[in-house]
């Protein structure tokens, strides 16, 4: 593991000196700062100083108090909780000390609570039960109910499977829907088998990729009608061959409750309040474990960078750091958030950058896709493409290889992209499954998942991978610096100081003489 020496030590001292004129570099160390006007163009990056300064022991240590705090608060961190309120004073008190003025950004939502595991089990011709999260999972803002009916496939076989009114024109009321998993929504499959009178709905995954086999951990987005699951492709393969006499028992015990929480916002004290840059990662984890990758690593980090930021000096740009609440059930805290801004506020913020998982166990340098590469990105506003170059120019410089990742809307990024804002980000992999050449590139295990503890009550601090924390952090505290001085590349604004005032003196305004 290689960790970056602490700042103060003669390593990091002789390190900065090396890159920069002693005189600079003395002002660096003071906390008086560069001069922007060096920097119109994108900061080099031999002459950044904030990844040296934040290090990975720093960052080990808000990780290890994280998941002290989730131990001793009912082993977790999720929205609600007092493990939650507990992590959000810890990062409060940090910043604090930073010398931030630190806001909670209170907010209401719909959240869907499941009382107790559904149930999906044949009844006929055979009976046959389904296990929960290993055959099939609910989808979040199903309805609720218990329905033992006739199942009946609805153009299974297609890639838009209930995603027209037509699909169900003779429907039986009553009975429970089979569809793939296609190119409309959840939303949209279940709604239209509500509308024409179905019980009930089991939508299965398409198995386009080894990703997409195992049961659908899938959202209605909003409240539904009637209870719904997402199924294995095995399970699909089974109620499909069970022929026209299939029946099922399908059960969902759940309820939208109206919850409150918060965000923890703080910015620069100085900086241009009209070029705002924001660094967000999301604070909550799930119920099932600590969450130390998801999301420790990020917040780890992002706090990391926010304590040393202030000893470069003032910021040309404001930074904003946020720590998202309620991102684990549907991207809810930055979504509320970027709904709240006026369009004065969402034209201030030049940029939007997400820091999701860190630290995965069986990792890869991952950069999000603002170039629209992947076929799986949504398309990236103008100026992501820099961000994500940004990225790669770093890595390069450091000899890392880095890879694109799709901008699928899985992170708090998904609701600053739709505000039409560029965004770009840094990620080390989740459930995705790692290949030979990856493990060229990086090490690890081919055929396993990037974290194989994702989502569980493995999520621990022993299973964290440094390397990725270390790699992957300067990369942050790289990016947060270069556009703390300069976005030229991303939104076409020049830092103030850098613009070229001439110095000549006019004799008239138009045909008025001044002297």
């Amino acid at each position: 593991m290689s960790v970056r020496t602490p700042p103060g030590h003669p390593p990091l001292t002789a390190r900065i000196r090396s890159r920069l004129p002693v005189v600079a570099a003395t002002a660096v160390l003071l906390g008086v700062g560069l001069s922007p006007a060096a920097h119109a163009s994108p900061l080099p990056v031999g002459e950044a100083v904030l990844p040296d300064l934040v290090t990975t022991e720093a960052i080990r240590e808000h990780m290890r108090n994280l998941s002290t705090i989730a131990e001793y608060n009912g082993g977790n961190r999720a929205t609600g909780t007092p493990g939650y309120d507990v992590a959000a004073k810890y990062v409060i008190n940090e910043l604090r000390r930073a010398g931030y003025r630190v806001t909670r950004d209170h907010y209401s939502f719909d959240e869907w609570v499941e009382h107790s595991d559904a149930v999906l089990a044949q009844t006929a011709p055979e009976t046959r039960e389904f296990a929960v999260g290993e055959d099939f999972s609910s989808m979040s803002y199903s309805g609720a109910g218990d329905v033992t009916a006739p199942a009946v496939p609805v153009d299974a076989a297609g890639t838009d499977s209930g995603c027209e009114a037509d699909d169900f024109a003779d429907f039986p009321s009553g009975a429970i829907a089979v569809l793939k998993r296609g190119t409309c929504t959840f939303e949209t499959k279940v709604a239209n088998a509500a509308e024409a009178g179905a019980a009930g709905a089991v939508i299965f995954n398409h198995g386009d990729s080894p990703a997409d086999t195992g049961p659908i951990n899938g959202t209605l987005s909003n409240p539904a009608a009637i209870p719904a699951v997402g199924a294995s492709v095995e399970v699909g393969e089974v109620l499909l061959a069970a022929g026209e006499d299939l029946r099922l028992r399908l059960r969902v015990d759940a309820a939208v409750e109206t919850s409150r929480s918060y965000n923890v916002i703080a910015e620069t004290r100085g900086g241009d309040r009209d070029n705002v840059v924001v660094v967000g990662a999301h604070l909550d984890g799930v119920p099932d474990g600590p969450g130390i990758n998801d999301n420790g690593s990020g917040v780890a980090t992002v706090l990391a960078v926010a304590e040393q930021l202030p000893r470069l000096g003032r910021p040309e740009n404001k930074v904003r750091f946020a720590f998202w609440g309620s991102e684990e059930v549907g991207l809810v805290g930055s979504t509320r958030y970027v709904e709240s801004l006026d369009d004065r506020e969402l034209e201030r913020i030049a940029l939007y950058l997400n820091f999701d998982m860190l630290g995965s166990n069986n990792y890869a340098r991952l950069v999000y896709d603002g170039r629209n590469e992947l076929p799986g990105s949504v398309p990236a506003p103008s100026g992501s493409g820099a961000i994500q170059k940004t990225f790669e120019d770093y890595f390069a410089a450091e000899g890392l290889v880095t890879e694109p990742t799709e901008f699928s809307g899985r992170s708090d990024y998904r609701a600053f992209m739709l505000a039409g804002i560029p965004s770009g980000g840094l990620f080390s992999g989740a459930d995705g499954v790692k290949t030979e050449q990856q493990v060229e590139y990086y090490g690890g295990v081919a055929g396993e998942q990037y974290d194989p503890f994702y989502h569980t009550a493995d999520d621990t601090f022993d299973n964290i991978n440094w390397d990725s924390v270390d790699e992957l952090s300067g990369g942050a505290a790289y990016a947060v610096e270069a556009f703390a001085t300069s976005t030229l590349p991303v939104n076409g604004v020049a830092p103030f100081s850098a613009r070229a005032l001439s110095s000549a003196s006019f004799d008239r305004v138009g045909e008025l003489w001044v002297r």
